[in-house]
């Protein structure tokens, strides 16, 4: 099953000082909590800024930054289809009859 989710995050909440350069740009790790059933505003669960495992055991939590709405959820109904096992030709009496060995 695949979902289509709209995010909507206030930059000004970003904690600038979690933000790290990597080799192609400037990046932010966050944390999306998704649920299948939206809220009665139709919110369907909210994005966090990530906090390190070490803070997360002191009970640290990351900045609420924004929410998340569902889309669209895309039901998998392809099967994956068996390929038969190709089973080698077996040869006649004859054709085994006709070899020089």
């Amino acid at each position: 099953m695949k979902r289509i989710v709209a995010i909507k995050i206030d930059v000004t909440k970003i904690d600038k000082e979690r933000l790290y350069k990597g080799e192609k740009g400037l990046y932010l790790d966050a944390v999306a909590y998704i649920d299948d059933n939206p809220d009665e505003y139709g919110q369907a669960g909210m994005i966090t800024q990530s906090v390190s495992k070490e803070e997360r055991e002191q009970g640290v939590k990351g900045n609420i930054l924004g929410n998340t709405k569902l889309l669209k959820v895309i039901e998998d109904t392809a099967q994956p289809t068996a390929k038969p096992i190709a089973q080698p030709q077996q040869s006649s009496q004859n054709e085994q009859s006709n070899l020089p060995w």
